[in-house]
């Protein structure tokens, strides 16, 4: 017997009606790539997110790998650089340092919640460690007060994972706004799922 764990269509069965006339305007408008339907897609994210920009990509992967190649584009990270990092967050969060050629460094996280420790954060900094990256796990948020005086503290730049949390507040800001630019995972298993791989990166940096 194979037992469905996340019986996607089941989920979506009751948007079938919105679906199939959403379809049906895409296929009209004959634009399914870049078009009007992502563009309103965008701008109603920003605005839940509470950022300035959102840009949708193709994958999870993709907004957090296009994220460090922004910033080395831009010559606030080079090549080599180091990457704090959540030791027990997935491959992706990992591929996308070191795909563009940085270093990852991980922290243990804290047995409570399982996401990043920030009390182990500030032993890792040396001269080479240019970003944080906290990774929001299980619909929790994993920033804290102290994590964002450390990046702070030592000119870091601040990245969010926000695959797993869509949503989540952290004092009166969504998860996702908090740092210096955030990636979100549209995978269709997640708390926010697309019909297929989908991903998107929110910044208020206008470069």
């Amino acid at each position: 017997m194979i037992y469905n764990f996340l019986d996607i269509a089941k989920i979506n069965i009751r948007f079938e009606k919105e679906m199939l006339n959403k379809f049906r305007n895409i296929i009209t408008e004959g634009q399914y790539i870049l078009g009007s339907e992502l563009s309103a897609f965008e701008s109603d994210y920003s605005k839940y997110i509470g950022t300035k920009h959102c840009i949708g990509v193709g994958n999870g992967l993709d907004e957090l790998r296009l994220i460090f190649r922004a910033f080395i584009e831009m010559g606030m990270i080079n090549i080599g650089d180091e990457v704090i990092i959540p030791a027990n967050t997935y491959i992706a969060s990992i591929l996308a340092v070191t795909e563009n050629s940085l270093k990852p460094v991980f922290v243990e996280p804290d047995i409570k919640t399982y996401n990043i420790n920030p009390d182990l954060i500030e032993q890792t900094i040396n001269k080479k460690t240019k970003a944080i990256m906290i990774v929001h796990l299980y619909g929790q948020n994993s920033m804290t007060k102290k994590i964002s005086e450390l990046a702070q503290s030592y000119n870091l730049k601040l990245i969010e994972d926000n695959a797993q949390s869509h949503g989540t507040v952290f004092y009166v800001k969504r998860t996702g706004s908090l740092g210096d630019a955030a990636g979100h995972s549209f995978y269709p298993g997640k708390l926010l799922g697309a019909l297929g791989d989908e991903g998107a990166v929110t910044t208020d940096d206008d470069e």
